[in-house]
């Protein structure tokens, strides 16, 4: 009898992967409040970021490939994060965007500052 190898199970463990992430993601979004802070854009999951309030505080990033960790370390770095649609993201980083002013002061205040 021949023994299963890794490569004879590899599309099922790339969608099981692909699954797992994609429900991490939703549970993310929906944690985060499920629209864009900026313009309240809610339709397409696939759209909303995760746009670190502050960099420097960055352990890793909430992309794709980011969303392999453990519920309770996508949570923690979610915290670090506000959820923004594709279009404020890009304004957000060319600077023709600001976070609106609560979103920063409700930050503060969980990192103790306010």
């Amino acid at each position: 009898m021949e023994k299963r190898k890794y490569r004879d199970r590899a599309e099922e463990n790339k969608k099981a992967v692909a699954k797992r992430r994609k429900m991490i993601k939703a549970m993310t979004v929906k944690y985060k409040g499920g629209k864009c802070c900026v313009c309240g854009y809610h339709k397409c999951s696939a759209a909303l970021y995760f746009h670190h309030i502050d960099d420097s505080d960055k352990s890793f990033g909430l992309s794709l490939r980011g969303l392999t960790r453990s519920w309770a370390r996508t949570k923690a770095e979610a915290d670090k994060c506000v959820l923004v649609c594709a279009n404020c993201h890009h304004e957000i980083h060319e600077g023709t965007t600001q976070l609106p002013t609560e979103t920063l002061v409700e930050k503060s205040r969980d990192n103790g500052e306010g």
